[in-house]
């Protein structure tokens, strides 16, 4: 590694565990309130929005946005920048004011209209082939993968963008790493044949320091599907996974060796205790109670690359819970939060908490359990419609994207409980995707999909605390 490198891995390590500090402590009120004192209105609770001239964002006064970067725009690399940017980690880089940001691309092999090889992937001859995971024999080759950039905090400059992962299909979300990484997931289960050379619904590792495209090398023990997401407990590396299925599970990946989930480890999908093949979804029976916690227990998942995309199942059979659309999942120090886009009664979402125990990953007879939580469960479209993306702000505020193909919002939940509008997607039904922070919590990083659009947004913080 190389010195800039540990540079950047070092501060990534400080910051992870600072952030996921600040919010657990920030959120220690929010789980004593319950669902009804969250779920109050729409946005009558101090943060009015401003309409944009441009009939683009509306966001509260005091904030501005800046689009930083488009789909289809010239990178320094010769190539691209991917369409359908989506998931989306900040590092820390070589200066103080310089961030980080690996974003995810959401793109399958066609359309040629969202590759970072041109509209006839006349570029792709430029790139050798050994750093392409599916070059599609050099026909129809992935368009999925991540882009880096190096963003300059002060002067609110976008200086570089490269090609770092290609050749993989859907890279929806990810996560980031305690050790200064991006953990990028295929949302596809596209099997080997025809034009596609190899299996796909995998997890890559995508180094923030790296300046180049990476080697793809799928991490296959953490399984094969529908991948949506990760979060990464910040002291055992343990790796918890959401899956985008209506009838999908949550999945912690153990690795052998902490820090380097390549050598191997057990995959594992959660279970209710006593409650073999606990349906949280509540579509048509309500068997999930809001501000209950269940014990939780993890189950042993075997063949874990299978072809047949059955881990759900298998999994279910066995006893693990059934979650409706696991989306967005980001960790705080005590616990972490994933979203449901689909969950419910009324099927407009639900947000779960789940509490590690205290000797995560090394349960044994004496051992305490886990716990599951079902946070909030939307009754209200105006409220909440559908929940995708979300972090947590430096100040503890839970921020949630929409994804509903309508009115798309930024929301946030403060610790008090009270749920706020921050943003709205006024020029398109696109969702928002990716939001992040930067280590310095200046600036928020968000993406608006299908316009190809990545977006800077600063502003009054403290005014939203």
């Amino acid at each position: 590694m190389k010195k800039n490198e540990r540079l950047i891995v070092q501060r990534d390590r400080r910051n992870f565990i600072k952030n996921t500090a600040l919010v657990s402590f920030g959120f220690l009120a929010l789980t004593r309130c319950s669902v009804k004192d969250i779920l109050i209105n729409d946005s009558k609770l101090g943060v009015d929005l401003i309409p944009d001239p441009e009939n683009y964002l509306d966001l509260p006064s005091g904030f501005d946005y800046k689009i930083i970067s488009r789909s289809g725009e010239m990178m320094e690399d010769g190539f691209l920048v991917p369409g359908r940017p989506d998931g989306m980690g900040t590092f820390e880089g070589a200066s103080n004011n310089e961030v980080i940001l690996v974003r995810n691309h959401e793109n399958n092999p066609r359309p040629l209209s969202n590759s970072p090889f041109g509209p006839s992937n006349e570029l792709l001859d430029k790139i050798a082939p050994i750093k392409i995971y599916d070059t599609g024999n050099m026909e129809s080759p992935g368009l999925g993968g991540t882009t880096t950039m190096i963003y300059n905090e002060t002067t609110q400059v976008l200086e570089r963008q490269f090609l770092s992962l290609t050749g993989t299909y859907r890279n929806c979300a990810g996560g980031i790493t305690p050790w200064g990484s991006w953990l990028s997931c295929e949302e596809d289960v596209t099997t080997k044949g025809g034009l596609a050379e190899k299996d796909h619904g995998f997890i890559f590792e995508v180094p923030a320091g790296s300046r180049e495209t990476v080697n793809p090398a799928p991490i296959e023990e953490m399984g094969r599907f529908n991948h949506e997401a990760v979060a990464v407990h910040p002291d055992k590396s343990i790796v918890y996974m959401t899956e985008d299925r209506s009838d999908g599970l949550i999945y912690r990946y153990i690795p052998n060796v902490k820090e380097r989930l390549h050598l191997g480890g057990q995959l594992q999908v959660l279970s209710v205790s006593d409650k073999k093949g606990f349906d949280t979804r509540n579509w048509e029976v309500e068997t999930v109670i809001e501000n209950t916690q269940y014990e939780v227990k993890w189950l042993n998942i075997d063949d874990v690359r299978s072809a047949k995309d059955d881990l759900r199942y298998r999994g279910f059979e066995n006893g693990a819970a059934r979650f409706a659309r696991g989306e967005g999942i980001w960790f705080g120090d005590k616990e972490l939060y994933f979203a449901c886009t689909n969950g419910g009664k009324e099927k407009w979402g639900q947000i779960f908490k789940y509490r590690p125990s205290p000797d995560e990953g090394q349960e044994t007879a004496s051992s305490t359990s886990g716990t599951l939580e079902l946070f909030v469960e939307s009754r209200d479209r105006n409220v909440l419609n559908m929940c995708d993306n979300l972090t947590f702000a430096p100040w503890g505020d839970l921020m949630v994207c929409e994804d509903n193909g309508g009115r798309n919002r930024i929301l946030g939940i403060r610790p008090d409980g009270s749920l706020y509008t921050f943003a709205l997607n006024r020029g398109s039904h696109s969702e928002f995707a990716g939001i992040v922070f930067s280590p310095s919590g200046k600036t928020m990083f968000v993406n608006i999909q299908e316009n190809g659009h990545t977006l800077a947004i600063t502003g009054s913080w403290e005014t939203l605390t």
